[in-house]
């Protein structure tokens, strides 16, 4: 089985809008990303202050973490963005423009709070992906066993 997304940009009734799908489903394996922050692979902040920079660190940290999925920015069906100055969402969306290159865009939510998990972050977004059905293959010679956090096996 494959995935395959059906974006409806406007329902009957609903204007439309350039920046989202009003409406995304289909079929595949669920996949829930966290919610993403402008941090480096040692946990350091990215871009202090300015909201361009820490969108790009967050779309690259999503596309890392899709790709951990086997997933891809084609798969993903939803995005939440929380920033603490809705100001910023220029800065997200010519991030998140620049990872879909003419794919077409999901449904999205954004909502400014009053802070995130550290002082200094100004973005962070969380996706919900569609990825292909995998048939589960057993661990051997050139296929790496996937291990949850915690150490257990996880199901391929």
């Amino acid at each position: 089985m494959t995935s395959h997304l059906t974006h409806v940009p406007a329902p009957e009734g609903i204007a439309a809008s350039p920046q989202y799908s009003h409406v995304v489903w289909g079929t595949g394996r669920f996949v829930a990303i966290s919610g993403q922050c402008a941090l480096d692979a040692s946990g350091a902040v990215v871009g202090e202050g300015d909201a361009v920079a820490q969108a790009r660190q967050v779309f690259a940290n999503l596309d890392r973490c899709l790709a951990a999925a086997g997933a891809g920015f084609r798969d993903v069906m939803k995005l939440t963005y929380f920033v603490t100055d809705v100001a910023h969402l220029p800065a997200v969306r010519e991030a998140r423009d620049a990872h879909f290159a003419g794919a077409p865009l999901p449904a999205s939510s954004a909502v400014q709070v009053s802070a995130l998990v550290r002082p200094e972050l100004l973005v962070e977004i969380e996706a919900f992906a569609l990825v292909p059905e995998r048939r589960p293959e057993p661990a051997g010679p050139g296929r790496p066993v996937l291990r949850s956090v915690g150490g257990g096996q996880s199901a391929q």
